[in-house]
């Protein structure tokens, strides 16, 4: 039966710690230049209605060093929902290849491409979800801190895609999660809920940055202004004074903390050059990790590990 990566919750919780030991297998068989191509002879297709250097690239760069083809479908090629509808689409692409990569505006649209392939389809991003970025996340914590247990980690930011994703791999994994939002850029409240709910995780929605990073073991912040709302940029400027990642809420967490960011980041606005630059900086081993986790779950939806 065909397996779709939309959300984390598309895995059970020992499918997701099985994806971390494959993605540390797999990136270590790409470090020391094993020859191991498991899609060797296979194509993905990359559908961006959203454009992005990483995701292009840690996906094109992957499936190519694990022996397959990748073939990017930017805006003009493919208009997603506007010149064709995206179940035509979702069964024509997934004709031609073996997996489909989608980083689209509209969360339906992914949610009709997956219903509709008859490939396996990995939700790159959605303005509602960003799975593989966190699955990449957690990998990068596992690594430097060695283990996930009594983990704290502290979000600073709008509320968006990247915090949804948290709260869902929340219901899957414990750990104590604090978003600290401005009040109005809450996350979903619904999804808020339903991670509650679960009782697995200590969840927090905060308006005070200060004291949310207290005692955490990673602080993680986002742009302000996602792609499609730039217009916005402005005026978020104005509402977000006091969510700057910098020097002096690194040190209001009491402890040694790393700082993530999913990139790209604007330096001087969410977060400053000191912190980016500063040795509890793990961006670019997250930015890096990307390819790795995205491989292993490639990997598992081809059913090749």
């Amino acid at each position: 039966m065909k397996k779709d990566f939309i959300t984390v919750n598309d895995f059970t919780a020992d499918e997701i710690l099985d994806t971390f030991r494959l993605a540390r297998t797999v990136k270590q068989k790409l470090k020391n230049r094993e020859d191991y191509r498991p899609f060797a002879g296979q194509s993905l297709a990359m559908i961006f209605a959203k454009p992005s250097a990483r995701t292009r690239i840690s996906f094109e760069t992957g499936f190519f060093r694990l022996g397959g083809h990748a073939l990017f479908l930017g805006p003009n090629d493919i208009a997603m929902g506007k010149r064709e509808a995206t179940k035509d689409i979702a069964r024509v692409v997934s004709g031609y290849n073996d997996m489909i990569m989608a980083r689209l505006f509209d969360h339906e649209h992914i949610l009709e491409m997956a219903e509709f392939s008859t490939v396996p389809v990995v939700n790159a991003l959605t303005d509602f979800t960003h799975p593989r970025q966190i699955m990449a996340d957690m990998l990068t914590i596992l690594e430097h801190r060695g283990n996930l247990d009594n983990l704290k980690i502290t979000y600073v930011g709008d509320g968006n895609n990247v915090v949804n994703s948290w709260l869902n791999l929340a219901k899957l994994l414990p750990f104590h999660f604090v978003c600290a939002c401005p009040e109005g850029f809450e996350p979903d409240t619904n999804l808020v809920a339903a991670t509650q709910n679960t009782g697995l995780s200590t969840i927090e929605i905060s308006n005070d940055p200060k004291t949310a990073v207290r005692d955490a073991d990673v602080v993680y912040t986002d742009v302000w202004a996602s792609m499609g709302q730039k217009d916005e940029t402005e005026k978020r400027i104005k509402l977000f004074q006091g969510f700057q990642v910098n020097d002096e809420l690194m040190a209001a967490t009491g402890r040694e903390t790393f700082f993530m960011h999913c990139l790209p980041a604007e330096r001087g606005r969410e977060t400053t050059d000191s912190v980016m630059e500063s040795k509890m900086s793990i961006v670019f081993d997250q930015a890096e990790n990307r390819m790795h986790a995205q491989n292993a779950i490639m990997l598992k939806l081809a059913g090749l590990a």
